[in-house]
């Protein structure tokens, strides 16, 4: 299954090395997953390279014991010149248990040239992901 332009979609199961001393997804890590996430739904829609300006909000819902897969879900919800909004929502699953959402965040991600100096999104007609922001 591909994922439209503007979004993507992973799923990382929480090992021992990701979890703090409570046995849990240490924040630092699920933030840096989500921080990938949003990168990959950004370059999707830009079609160049992107790095991100900045993070507007990061909420941690839920803890995720290790052992449980977080299925992160990224969309751009909004396109300027050349920067973009991406939600990003972290799914902890674990087989015979509902998902339920434990984290959730948007970043702020800005297109790129090669000097890493902002350029514009090379196509501007793309339509963003439409999906409710988290």
């Amino acid at each position: 299954m591909t994922t439209p332009q503007g979004s993507a979609e992973l799923r990382e199961l929480v090992l021992p090395a990701l979890a703090n001393h409570h046995g849990t997804l240490f924040a630092g890590q699920g933030l840096q997953l989500m921080a990938k996430a949003a990168f990959l739904a950004a370059r999707s829609l830009a079609r160049q390279e992107v790095v991100m300006a900045g993070v507007s909000r990061v909420d941690f819902l839920a803890p995720v014991p290790v052992g449980h897969a977080l299925l992160l879900r990224s969309w751009v919800s909004r396109v300027g010149r050349s920067s973009m909004t991406v939600c990003v929502t972290g799914l902890a699953d674990l087989p015979g248990i509902p998902p339920e959402e434990a984290l959730k965040g948007i970043f702020e991600m800005v297109a790129v040239d090669r000097t890493g100096r902002p350029i514009a999104i090379a196509h501007p007609h793309s339509q963003p992901h439409t999906e409710t922001a988290p």
